[in-house]
């Protein structure tokens, strides 16, 4: 019998990542603190990177140029030199944030590594930053694959799926996402764990509760531990 194939999302599932973009959006929002409410401004923000998913994708790189975009629509196209460098200082600064590991991650990967499971991180954003943040987590020894996403579909599932020759039904998600990485595997057939973080991009809520027999909510990442080891 095939053995279940463990998949686990990056960011606020194996280290910590909204904050640092929470940070980045408090400073946008003070730089343009005379132009209107920060509630407009954070919608603002949000109603640009929606827009420009389709285009730029998910990442810093995307959520900075929506915040140029943002910035540009604020002052009607008069957007100074001054505070185009700010915008540019604050994706430079997200992108060299230290990558800090959620309590437990590492003995958590280390118990399955041992009990011969094969772990595999799926996750989106940009491709060199997600990289350069498993090398500094230290935590890439642990993983037989990395997949950096475009998006998490079912359709992107199906992809990394087949590139590893898994089938759904031995496939599970672990993350902290509902709408990346719990919906999606259900709807292929897979087992999916959520781990809430604390805070939550708005783009990733939902608003209605997720009935499943292949889903399971836990508090933290150690409880995926009785369920495999």
């Amino acid at each position: 019998m095939q053995s279940p194939l463990l998949a686990f999302d990056a960011d606020d599932t194996l280290w910590h990542n909204e904050p640092f973009f929470d940070e980045a959006q408090d400073r946008f929002c003070e730089l343009f603190q005379d132009y209107t409410s920060k509630q407009e401004l954070l919608q603002l923000i949000l109603q640009h990177q929606v827009k420009n998913l389709p285009l730029y994708g998910f990442g810093i790189k995307a959520f900075i140029l929506s915040m140029m975009e943002s910035a540009l629509e604020l002052t009607h196209q008069q957007l100074s030199g001054a505070a185009t460098a700010s915008i540019i200082q604050i994706g430079k600064d997200l992108l060299q944030q230290p990558v800090e590991l959620l309590p437990e991650v590492e003995a958590v990967l280390q118990q399955l590594k041992a009990a011969d499971y094969r772990l595999v991180v799926a996750t989106k954003g940009d491709l060199k930053d997600q990289h350069r943040k498993l090398h500094d987590s230290g935590l890439g020894h642990y993983f037989h694959h990395i997949e950096v996403m475009s998006d998490k579909t079912v359709l992107d599932y199906q992809k990394m799926l087949g590139r590893l020759d898994i089938d759904a039904a031995h496939f599970v998600m672990i993350g902290n996402s509902l709408k990346s990485d719990v919906l999606p595997v259900l709807e292929l057939g897979g087992t999916a764990f959520h781990i809430p973080y604390h805070t939550t991009w708005a783009y990733e809520k939902i608003d209605f509760e997720v009935q499943h027999p292949n889903f399971r909510a836990l508090s933290s990442i150690t409880e995926i531990l009785p369920f495999y080891v």
